[in-house]
């Protein structure tokens, strides 16, 4: 029977759509095969384990830690160590669900996570899972690209759909349409790894898989959008990489923590069959506060499992690793007896040989030689210019590995920075001169101590004086960068690491003395130009030199219920601020003021405010080497601080500037900031616009009081305050040296349709006179306006100012509650027309409006004024109507005797009397008058609660 063109069609489509599915379950088979077999910390052949074998889940939050970019990677992992209790963990297969009414869809995510946390692992259980037919079966094709494979063909010219064939052979049948038709998910896994030039500037527009270009601009494309629009991407990195790609294209930023306490333990008892083996290593683990912590690592955990399984099971001799310089110090020799064991056919002896000294120094100076520039990838010339070809590195693959064709890196960073220490200790014990100066790059005020280097003064350089300089180099590196591998060089002083080591070492003058020198340059170092959070280094250094002094006096200090009269010195507070911010409970209040230390020992305290809802640091003689660590604590994930008090402190506008970069970030809740005598001016409240305007702010009240702020910093404060993201409730401005050209820019402000302002104090600014706060009352006079408290106290206002406020007070809806006049030229004549507006329900001045029905006052103020007993006499007739509901009166200074006090008993008595409190402080009230009002207060038929007529 003869087909026709309409059968001959569909019979086609049948066969292209078999063709597809068969070439689907290929790859799936293929990607199994190759996503099923793992190697932990080295990739030589034969090494691969099963991964569902080993696999434990990570713990992944979706958002991250801004403070990645400015931290040492160990330091992120002390914090995130603490933030696992609080987050709640998506899982893998959820990265593209929407998980909330508020998200849109999800087509771009972007993975972040320290080194060796399981970035590359959990793609490829990702991958497996896809393959095996278990996890996210709604995506018809997964296609898992490596940095690492694209750096191959950085300079080559390729399609889309021919860089899927390159890399996957088996979709070499799969054609354009396909992947228009199918639902698709790009992987992208180690963009820090990349060595492509990624330019989002760039105008090269690639919509065709077809489309020839360089793989640069082909991931621009995809990620943007232009290129398979409808294509899912997924690309992984460490933190400090990740701001390649601009955030405005991410749709997800999910976070990898590493593993939780829980998942430690089930990482060791899945990689050890011997529960027992696996139990002890578990407790001496949790036994060590650092082996404890840096466990968040899963390449770590295979470090620690590899030291501690080799000395577990044989002879143990000594003491278990304690500190992470021991740990590594075993780790090196157990990774040189398993290279003899491979390579040399018989187990050979413990010690290292000539051979591996020489090899291990040569690493180490590689290391070294990187470390300062933060190089973590090597190629061939970089071996070579070290003494090493790839034989050598090769055989040490447990410690250097080669990651693709002539590109090495060390397993882990940590390894890294432990060999640079090892070569830089090594340097200093044989006396190699070159080195040292070339890191320590001496000044000319460092004369002296060059020449007893070089012996010119004195034959012999003591560790302590040696040790002291790295710290404080490494102290002043803005991101810690130098953090580990200072903490390594203290640990290695130690005899008990240098004899592990074998000889590695030449051996160093390391007798109790010298020893306890070094301990004490730790304690009494100073770091007063030095970021508070760097300083804490010092007490781990001291830590890796096994002194638990300090330790132990803060411990004891944290129990102490008198803890506050103990002196601290400047290494306890560093001890303190580390240990209160590790601590599970988050503390209600910081203030600095309440420790007994030096002004050095308060600013080393500071890093504690990231696990404290308040921080009261006023009056510290903080400066913007401060706002940096307050800056990074406002960015921290979680971040804890609620309300912050810097007032009094030189920070000036550098410091601010530091500090409104914390204030703009997604992380940060702060809700009071006071900046009160902080010496700022217009330029601060440049960089306070920018973060009211910033989404979200969750900013609510602001003091800059005293500060010279003038117009032109007002006016760009409201810029900010008119921002739609601006919640900003209330506002003070004391003492800023501000005009009526601020009340204009202010007016504008309460004009506008996103106005929250609740409450402005513009006090002590004796230049705004009437013309201001004529500005300023068409401001209130708009309905978009939700003031409700005014401060104008001594700026130089007259009667004309009362007529401008009276004619805002009778504004429908006129919302203010509270104005404050004080110390102003109003003259009855300017109460008498502030009357006629009378709606507020606070006035800090006389008036005569008790009797208006209804009357909304309920606290008045006329301290200050010389009413006499006349005038109380007339207001008490005010007091007596049965339309005053006046709560509060404070006649503080009114040259009053006791006759006043007989005529406010009378009103007091009259029915109904709603004042209960009454303030006749420093009038000349005589005991009789007093004695009167005193029998109201004890009366129950009265309401009177409170008399002041203390003062003559």
């Amino acid at each position: 029977m003869l087909m026709t063109i309409n059968d001959e069609n569909l019979f086609l489509s049948l066969i292209l759509v078999n063709e597809l599915q068969e070439v689907l379950e290929g790859h799936k088979i293929s990607l199994k095969r190759r996503s099923e077999h793992v190697t932990e910390g080295t990739n030589e052949a034969g090494s691969g384990t099963l991964l569902n074998k080993i696999y434990t889940e990570l713990y992944i939050t979706e958002g991250q830690s801004e403070e990645v970019n400015t931290q040492h990677e160990v330091r992120q992992l002390e914090i995130t160590s603490k933030k696992n209790i609080q987050d709640t963990p998506i899982r893998w297969h959820q990265i593209f669900n929407i998980l909330c009414e508020q998200q849109k869809h999800i087509r771009v995510v972007l993975t972040n996570g320290v080194a060796g946390v399981g970035k590359t692992f959990s793609v490829q259980k990702f991958t497996l899972d896809w393959a095996e037919g278990l996890e996210n079966q709604d995506i018809s094709l997964l296609v898992l690209l490596s940095f690492r494979e694209l750096n191959l063909i950085k300079d080559e010219q390729h399609s889309l759909l021919s860089l899927l064939h390159v890399f996957h052979p088996t979709l070499q049948k799969i054609r354009a349409e396909d992947l228009a038709a199918c639902k698709l998910l790009l992987i992208f896994d180690g963009l820090d790894e990349s060595r492509l030039s990624l330019d989002f500037n760039k105008e090269q527009v690639i919509s065709d898989v077809t489309q020839v270009s360089s793989a640069s601009v082909l991931l621009v494309n995809l990620i943007q959008g232009n290129l398979l629009p409808s294509a899912l991407i997924w690309i992984t990195s460490r933190p400090a990489a990740a701001n390649q790609i601009p955030p405005s294209y991410v749709d997800r930023i999910t976070e990898i923590r590493g593993f939780t306490d829980t998942q430690k333990e089930e990482y060791f008892r899945r990689r050890f069959r011997d529960e027992d083996l696996s139990k002890r290593i578990i407790s001496h683990i949790k036994a060590s506060r650092s082996l404890h912590i840096m466990c968040l690592i899963p390449v770590f955990c295979w470090i620690t499992a590899t030291v501690l399984e080799d000395m577990m099971t044989r002879d143990q001799r000594g003491e278990l690793p304690q500190t992470l310089t021991d740990l590594y110090s075993h780790f090196l020799l157990v990774q040189t007896k398993r290279k003899k064991q491979k390579y040399g056919g018989h187990k050979g002896p413990e010690e290292l040989t000539e051979s591996d000294k020489e090899v291990l120094l040569k690493l180490g100076r590689l290391a070294f030689e990187h470390l300062e520039d933060g190089n973590i990838l090597f190629y061939q010339n970089d071996l070579e210019q070290c003494g090493l070809d790839v034989s050598e590195v090769s055989v040490y693959s447990g410690v250097c590995t080669e990651i693709q064709k002539s590109v090495y890196c060390f397993v882990h960073l940590s390894i890294q920075e432990f060999l640079a220490a090892v070569y830089m200790f090594h340097c200093y014990t044989s006396k190699n001169t070159a080195v040292i100066h070339s890191f320590l790059k001496y000044s000319e005020t460092n004369l002296l101590w060059l020449l007893r280097f070089f012996k010119l003064y004195d034959p012999i350089i003591p560790v302590d004086d040696f040790l002291s300089r790295v710290m404080m180099k490494s102290l002043e590196s803005p991101n810690g960068h130098l953090d580990l591998f200072v903490r390594f060089l203290h640990g290695l002083s130690l005899e008990s690491n240098q004899r592990i080591l074998g000889g590695l070492l030449n051996q160093t003058d390391n007798n109790p003395e010298t020893i306890q020198k070094v301990i004490n340059n730790l304690k009494e170092m100073s770091s007063e130009q030095i970021s508070p959070d760097r300083s804490i280094n010092i007490f781990h250094c001291l830590m890796e030199m096994k002194d638990h002094s300090v330790h132990q006096e803060i411990q004891e200090f944290l129990k102490s219920e008198k803890n506050s009269e103990q002196e601290l010195s400047e290494i306890h507070c560093s001890a303190l601020a580390y240990l209160l911010q590790m601590s599970e409970e988050v503390l209600d209040e910081l203030n600095l003021k309440e420790y007994n230390t030096s002004e050095e020992g308060r600013r080393r305290l500071i890093p504690a405010v990231r696990n404290c809802r308040k921080a009261e640091f006023c009056n510290c003689n903080l400066s913007e080497i401060s706002c940096d660590s307050l800056a990074s604590a406002l960015k921290s994930n979680p971040s804890h601080l609620r309300e912050l008090n810097l007032s009094r402190n030189q920070l000036q506008d550098s410091g601010v500037k530091l500090l409104c970069s914390g204030l703009e970030s997604p992380n940060c809740k702060l809700e009071t900031l006071r900046l009160n005598s902080c010496s700022l001016t217009e330029i601060s409240c440049g960089s306070l616009a920018s973060a009211l305007k910033s989404n979200p702010s969750h900013l609510r009240e602001l003091d800059l009081s005293d500060n010279q702020l003038q117009d032109s910093g007002v006016k760009l404060l409201c810029s900010g305050l008119e921002s739609p993201n601006c919640k900003l409730k209330t506002l003070t401005l004391c003492d800023c040296s501000l005009s009526e050209n601020s009340c204009d820019s202010l007016a504008s402000a309460l004009k506008s349709n996103f106005s929250h302002l609740r409450e402005l104090d513009l006090g002590l600014n004796n230049q705004l006179q009437d013309s201001g706060v004529k500005l300023l009352c068409s401001g209130l006079e708009s309905p978009n306006c939700k003031l409700e408290t005014l401060r104008l106290r001594d700026c130089s206002l007259s009667e004309t100012s009362c007529g401008s406020l009276a004619s805002a007070l009778k504004s429908n809806p006129s919302h203010l509650r509270e104005l404050d006049l004080k110390f102003n030229q109003l003259q009855d004549s300017g109460v008498k027309l502030l009357c006629s507006g009378l709606r507020v329900q606070t006035v800090n001045w006389r008036l005569s409006a008790l009797k208006s029905n209804p009357s909304h006052l309920r606290e008045l103020d006329l301290s200050y004024n010389k009413l006499q007993d006349s005038g109380v006499k007339l207001l008490c007739s005010g007091l007596e109507s049965p339309n005053c509901k006046l709560v509060t009166l404070s006649l503080w200074s009114c040259s009053l005797t006791g006759i006043s006090c007989g005529s406010l008993a009378s009103a007091l008595k009259s029915n109904p009397s709603h004042l209960k409190e009454l303030d006749l402080s420093y009038n000349k009230l005589q005991d009789s008058g007093v004695k009167l009002l005193s029998d109201l207060v004890k009366s129950p038929n009265y309401r009177l609660e409170t008399l002041k007529p203390t003062g003559v």
